[in-house]
């Protein structure tokens, strides 16, 4: 059977904005309540792997909390949303949690919709677990929303799987350091090596160096593939591709501050064979107009609310 080529549209620039009004038209979002909080997930970094709930939830908040990590183009879309960064970038500005936690329930008691807005999910190595913990102990009704996690988004995006059917069949994301910045002393690295295939590291570029060793010790090749890929998704994306016993070196080459997530594992090397190929370009936003940021928060404790009779 022959299919006919599609026709060219009439307007090549306006054509992709009426799908997506059209497509939102038949939505019907749930209500975003004043004097609730959601957690959200901006995903990876692409503006285009937003979820519409997410993007929903900016759209409707009246204060969004941030990460560093989120984009300034996604944080565009939270317009007239005011902007509070509570990043914990490395070797940043820190915000702790319990100051977090309180900013949220105190914003959500004055009766403001509150988006928590995390790069990736806000369930995976996001402490979103945390914040929920902390609005349902203040009463405070939440919701969480979902997005592309990095260790699935960041790879896909850089051509490489992290599953196979002939070469790898299990898979484990593993965070690259501890509160304090070192390696997590309580991972059992030994079963680690032994029961996934792949690995997929968050925040690990300061540890690569113990991790890479732990792991050789515990069986893996010295000469097993592995993938740096720093800022995932965005137009800065860069992928570097070497091995586990090369691996210290290769951080060494990456600045300290670039979200880097790290793929050690037998799929990485099925990259050279896609790369050439796979299209990549992430979806782009309009500039937003400049509005007022609030500086990191650091507001005074909250007193826990009393029970009532």
């Amino acid at each position: 059977m022959t299919v006919a080529p599609r026709a060219a549209a009439s307007s090549a620039v306006t054509l992709p904005h009426t799908i997506l009004a059209n497509a939102a038209a038949r939505l019907q979002p749930p209500k975003f309540a004043r004097g609730s909080v959601w957690l959200v997930g901006a995903g990876p970094g692409d503006p285009g792997l937003l979820t519409l709930h997410a993007l929903y939830a900016l759209a409707q908040a009246d204060v969004v909390l941030h990460d560093a990590l989120v984009s300034a183009e996604i944080l565009g879309l939270a317009a007239p949303a005011r902007l509070e960064p509570v990043g914990k970038r490395a070797g940043g500005g820190r915000t702790p949690q319990l100051r977090i936690n309180e900013r949220l329930i105190r914003l959500a008691r004055q009766g403001h919709r509150v988006v928590r807005l995390k790069g990736g999910d806000p369930m995976v190595f996001g402490r979103g677990a945390e914040e929920a913990l902390a609005l349902a102990a203040a009463g405070v009704a939440f919701r969480i929303v979902p997005g592309i996690s990095a260790g699935i988004g960041g790879t896909a995006a850089a051509g490489i799987a992290t599953t196979h059917r002939g070469l790898a069949h299990s898979v484990a994301f593993v965070t690259g350091h501890a509160a304090d910045g070192a390696l997590p002393a309580d991972l059992d690295w030994p079963a680690l090596a032994r029961g996934a295939d792949v690995l997929v590291l968050y925040m690990a570029l300061r540890t690569i160096g113990a991790i890479a060793e732990a792991l050789r010790a515990a069986g893996r090749a010295a000469d097993e593939p592995v993938a740096f890929i720093t800022e995932a998704t965005t137009p800065r994306q860069f992928v570097r591709i070497t091995t586990l016993a090369d691996a210290a070196r290769t951080a060494g080459e990456i600045p300290r501050a670039a979200p880097t997530l790290i793929v050690i594992g037998p799929v990485v090397a099925l990259r050279p064979l896609l790369a050439g190929w796979q299209q990549a370009a992430p979806m782009t936003c309009a500039a937003a107009e400049d509005r007022p940021t609030a500086p990191l928060i650091q507001p005074p404790l909250i007193q826990p609310r009393r029970a009532t009779a």
